[in-house]
């Protein structure tokens, strides 16, 4: 990877989102023996029932869920006086619920979140744990790690490296004769083709918004490189209104015009997993998702992964975005409450929640690539991923989770107003960088 942390050092304080959703599970465990320092003796907490809880929420479900939950159950062994309760929530219902939950005083012990502005935000409320000298942060990968850190103080640990791609039923490619696209003609024609043969040739569920994100982001990449965002964020003689972002918000109207989509993509929920459906039932050819479509597969349709495989954003025409550039995402990166009544603990389950014996189950079970060292590669998916991340040249993390709340919000509705046709590419431009001005210093 070090092409790519070297470019992540650039846009370390930038970061994904893209989770997928499922029925919520829970987890529970039980234990009964106190740490050093209490005053009863581990058999005698046992005996008397004298344990500690933490509250632990996550997003994932499937084997990703899995592996989290084992590794709660290796913590509940070195620390069998303490109970977890653990619960997972799907990732759109998740940030309301935690939000509510923060702003009540009442959060969990150990959260999942993205780094970044999301995470910052909490931060900035002194809501989150400072993790400083409390970890050993030469156990991960230090570019991603950065998306955790804020004013030099570490608040979160990272797990996963998403990477965001067009990913595609190969069956029905070889049945129509298509190739994947690596340039914009090609997806056109690729899009024409499936249409022609009456499959729907991309499958979007964009009723949070945030999907429907990667394409924008990826298309700004393409379109006028990888220093465009930084600048508009940074007010570096770039703007959101610059040309760059007007053509992406031009293509991908003509996406939207050429019937592209599925339709009422718009009012389409991510998390109850209408859209992946139409990836299972073949009546969409292609997605373009977080490598946790994988994990979604693994779990709602096992059969499918023979047909799954994957392609890198396409190129445009005449643009400045080297063809080697991604998006990616840092999740999830686990934090503590700066509320938990026992940071010690929490401390130590996020730190065996981030291990290595943990990161390597994610990866092979999950097809995860992971921000923590010492993990071998062995899933194909993530052998792959990992190659291309390998050669990056720069890795654009998510505008939602970069951007300050109210311009990450701007930011979501024009690009959702952008594919329902509502708003044209020069003034959702317009909008972001009016409000840019006003928050942006």
């Amino acid at each position: 990877m070090k092409k790519a942390v070297t470019s992540l050092t650039v846009v370390s304080m930038a970061f994904l989102a893209a989770c997928g959703g499922a029925p919520a599970g829970t987890g529970k465990t039980d234990g009964g023996a106190a740490p050093a320092g209490d005053k009863k003796p581990a058999a005698e907490a046992a005996k008397t029932g004298d344990k500690k809880t933490l509250e632990f929420w996550y997003i994932d479900p499937g084997d990703k869920e899995k592996v989290y939950l084992e590794a709660v159950e290796r913590f509940k062994k070195k620390h069998p006086d303490v109970e977890v309760k653990a619960l997972q929530t799907p990732n759109d219902t998740y940030k309301q619920k935690f939000a509510v939950a923060m702003s009540g005083g009442n959060p969990p012990d150990v959260f999942h979140s993205w780094g970044g502005g999301w995470l910052k935000e909490f931060v900035n409320q002194g809501n989150v744990l400072d993790l400083t000298g409390k970890i050993d942060e030469n156990n991960y990968v230090k570019t991603v790690l950065d998306n955790a850190k804020f004013g030099g103080k570490t608040y979160g640990v990272p797990l996963g490296l998403s990477i965001t791609a067009f990913w595609y039923n190969k069956d029905i490619f070889n049945k129509y004769g298509l190739k994947p696209p690596a340039t914009w003609e090609e997806l056109l024609k690729v899009v024409d083709t499936l249409k022609q043969n009456k499959v729907i040739p991309i499958a979007l569920a964009n009723q949070p918004k945030w999907p429907g994100a990667y394409y924008f982001m990826y298309l700004a990449d393409r379109t006028a490189g990888s220093d465009l965002f930084k600048n508009a964020l940074g007010r570096k003689g770039q703007g959101f209104d610059d040309e760059g972002y007007v053509q992406a918000g031009k293509y991908i109207q003509e996406l939207v015009k050429r019937d592209a989509f599925n339709k009422g993509f718009n009012g389409i929920p991510w998390d109850a997993g209408q859209g992946r459906q139409l990836l299972y039932t073949e009546q969409a050819a292609m997605l373009v998702m977080s490598q946790s479509i994988v994990n979604n597969v693994r779990q709602e349709a096992p059969d499918y992964e023979k047909k799954l495989d994957f392609f890198p954003f396409p190129t445009l025409p005449g643009g400045k975005g080297d063809p080697s550039d991604l998006g990616g995402a840092s999740a999830p990166v686990w934090s503590v409450s700066a509320k938990s009544k026992n940071p010690d603990l929490a401390i130590e389950l996020i730190k065996e929640l981030s291990s290595t014996e943990t990161a390597q189950a994610y990866s092979d079970r999950t097809g995860s690539l992971v921000g923590v060292k010492g993990v071998t590669y062995k899933d194909e998916f993530a052998k792959r991923l990992g190659a291309l991340t390998e050669k990056a040249k720069d890795i654009h993390w998510p505008y939602d989770q970069t951007l300050p709340p109210d311009l990450a919000e701007l930011h979501k509705d024009t690009t959702q107003a952008l594919f329902g046709l509502s708003m044209t590419p020069e003034e959702a431009a317009k909008k972001m960088e009016e409000k840019a001005k006003q928050i942006l210093k």
